[in-house]
Order: C-alpha cells, then structure tokens, then sequence
C-alpha cells in the first residue's frame, strides 16, 4: 500500500445507520426521517389515550344519559347521586310492533337499540320515514317510574329523528295515562347554536308539560307549529322562533315515534291498563 493514500481510503464502507447519523442535520433524508418518527411516535401516544380513556368516557355518556331520563322525569335536583336515583326507574326491552316487553330476550341494561338500528337482524327500513331516520330498531328500552306504593307514575321514551344538521337524541316523558305530556328534552344534537339549539332552552322545553298526545277519538294531534291548529291549545307547542326546519323535524320525530310505527301499539296497552 502506498504511503501517500488518505486516511478516508482506508476506512471500511460506512453501514445504512453510520451514513444516516453522519449526514448534516439539513439533509432531507434525516429531516423526512425525524418528522415520519415523530408522526408515528404522537399517533401511538393518542391511540393509547384514546383507548385508556374510551371506559371513562362510556361511563360518562352512560351517566349523562341517566341525568337526562332523571331530568325529563322531573326528579333530577344539583347535588344528587345519580346512580342511585335512577335505580328507581324500571328499564325494559319493549318490542314496538306488538307493544309488549320482551325482557326475556334482551337485557335491558345492556341492550343498544340506537345500534341495534343499523342490524339487519334486529331493525327494519323504513318506506314511510317522516323522521328522517333511515331505519329504526324493532325493539326500544323504555322506562317506567313508580311511586311509593308502587303505582306507574311516569312512563320515558326515547326518540330521535333528523333536525336541520343533525340527528337529535332525546326522550319525552308521559304521565301514566299514556297521553299525557310531563316533558320533552334532548341530550344530543348538532342544531345551530342560537337558533335550533334553543330545543335545549328550558322556557321552550316547559311548553310540553301538560300537553296531549291525542283527542278524546284517539287521533294523534300534538303539533309543533308556528300557529295553533284546529285541535286547540292543548295540542300545541309553540315552535322555535327563527329556526323552522328543527321546528319541523321535532314536530315530525314526536309524531313518528307517537304513531303506529313507533310507540302507539305500547300506548294503546298502557291506556287500556294492560301495563
């Protein structure tokens, strides 16, 4: 070997890892490399946070929805233990077509109708859709509310239908006669802040208690309109001022889930004390 070869000529090849780490800091390989690990590192910490905290947020929604029967039922006060008071309330698995529980096959403090909607299995298209809902489920878990001597008080219903923007999830509660409106509320929505969203304003939400599903024929007369209609003032909830299509979309969801195709099979039995 000559005396006169550079050092760099007897150096051994440089690996993958050496040419990666003894390349300028501006390179584009390292800076493309740095920004792909540091994607891949924050994406695993966000996926581990979002699967830790998936049973915290269930419980969470699951306890929202405990306050909004609670609060439709007008049993909810600050400062009150929410597990406890809804343990009061009887959940069952109710079957719409023939208005009867069907407990023995599902449980009702497990069973998912909203997602049971999307089972073929388990829910049906619907032809006639005012609710805008696509299809619905062919089973409900509804809740019931007795007083102190063990007498039906309050019955609770779920509904939802489309709004303007958004699919509103809600329940409406009914005095034990079936006809009878103690409340209305929701406690999920997309509505416009201002304007649709005021389903959530408690002035507008007073306006159900006392109002009636159906005349002394039976037909289903509850409206949410702009005017009165023929029926009278006990069918009638003013709606929302400047937000007509969510107006509409309430008025069309009560009267879906009210009627034959949602809960009027279950409210024929209550009414004829068969509940």
């Amino acid at each position: 070997m000559s005396d006169t070869q550079s050092p760099d000529q007897n150096e051994a090849p440089k690996g993958a890892l050496a040419r990666f780490l003894a390349a300028s800091p501006d390179s584009v390989g390292k800076t493309i490399f740095i920004a792909v690990a540091v994607c891949l590192v924050a994406s695993m910490v966000v996926s581990a946070a979002a699967v830790s905290l998936r049973p915290v947020q269930e419980a969470n929604r699951l306890k929202d929805k405990q306050v909004n029967v609670l609060q439709v039922a007008g049993v909810f006060e600050p400062g009150i233990d929410v597990t406890e008071a809804f343990a009061a309330f009887e959940p069952h698995v109710l079957e719409l077509s023939t208005g009867t529980f069907v407990d023995n096959q599902f449980d009702p403090t497990t069973f998912d109708d909203i997602a049971a909607a999307s089972d073929p299995e388990l829910s049906v298209a619907l032809d006639n859709d005012p609710a805008g809902i696509g299809r619905k489920s062919k089973y409900r878990v509804i809740y019931l509310l007795r007083d102190d001597a063990g007498d039906l008080d309050k019955v609770i219903l779920p509904l939802h239908g489309y709004g303007l923007w958004s699919t509103l999830y809600g329940f409406i509660a009914l005095e034990n006669n079936g006809n009878d409106i103690y409340g209305l509320q929701f406690y999920q929505h997309g509505e416009t802040p201002g304007l649709g969203a005021e389903v959530d304003n408690p002035r507008w939400k007073a306006l159900w208690n006392g109002k009636k599903l159906r005349d002394e024929a039976g037909d289903l007369q509850i409206t949410v309109a702009k005017s009165q209609p023929a029926a009278g003032p006990d069918f009638y909830v003013d709606a929302l001022a400047g937000a007509t299509l969510t107006s509409v979309g309430v008025d069309n969801l009560v009267k879906f889930w009210m009627g034959d195709e949602g809960y009027g099979p279950f409210l024929a039995k209550l009414q004829a004390g068969e509940i």
